[in-house]
């Protein structure tokens, strides 16, 4: 079963370490910054790769440091990335991190874990999650190839009339709710619809 309890971290108003700079570190930085282009990331490395820098180059909000991991690198921070294949080391900061009370993800280690990088669909203002819980990102991957092509364009004007007609609802929480549960459902029902069409 799985037991993850899933949030939207707002990543401009925390502060991120990416520890290694290669191919995985890249993946890490490109996931990050496509759902929160303003996270706040510092990355250190010792080697950057090419097309790391590359990708980074132009980008206030990272900051690269081309040098060992140092203890004190994680003063402050309040997630931590590892893109790094040294068992050694990724036990020795995932102690670090565990005293410090900053949550930890470990490129393919989910037992070093405190969070998991699941696939995520964006359309607009809408964004879906999608955990395996670490078993397979492969299906997680795939899943999110579909919702991307079954979930309709329009969808984002469709949140922003729900948003503006929910800030003229008069009542209290419950009749509000039952309000737009009703509207939406008939939504859903259009959307259906035309997906058959």
């Amino acid at each position: 079963m799985n037991e993850l309890f899933p949030i939207y971290l707002k990543l401009d108003q925390l502060q991120t370490l990416l520890v290694g700079a290669g191919p995985v570190g890249l993946e890490k930085l490109q996931a990050i910054l496509s759902n929160s282009p303003h996270a706040q990331v510092m990355v250190v490395a010792k080697e950057i790769s090419p097309a790391f820098r590359e990708f980074a180059n132009g980008k206030p909000n990272v900051d690269i440091h081309e040098r060992a991991f140092q203890d004190n690198d994680v003063e402050n921070k309040h997630i931590i990335i590892l893109a790094s294949n040294n068992p050694t080391f990724n036990e020795q900061v995932r102690e670090l991190a565990k005293s410090r009370h900053i949550l930890l993800n470990v490129a393919d280690k989910p037992a070093l874990c405190d969070f998991y990088l699941g696939s995520v669909v964006q359309k607009g203002n809408l964004k879906i999650g999608i955990s395996s819980n670490g078993k397979s990102p492969t299906i997680s991957k795939r899943l999110k190839e579909l919702f991307q092509d079954i979930l309709p364009e329009e969808i984002d004007e469709s949140l922003e009339l729900l948003s503006s007609y929910r800030n003229q609802l008069r009542g209290n929480l419950k009749e509000k709710i039952k309000v737009l549960n009703e509207h939406t459902k008939g939504l859903i029902a259009n959307y259906e619809q035309g997906s058959r069409n």
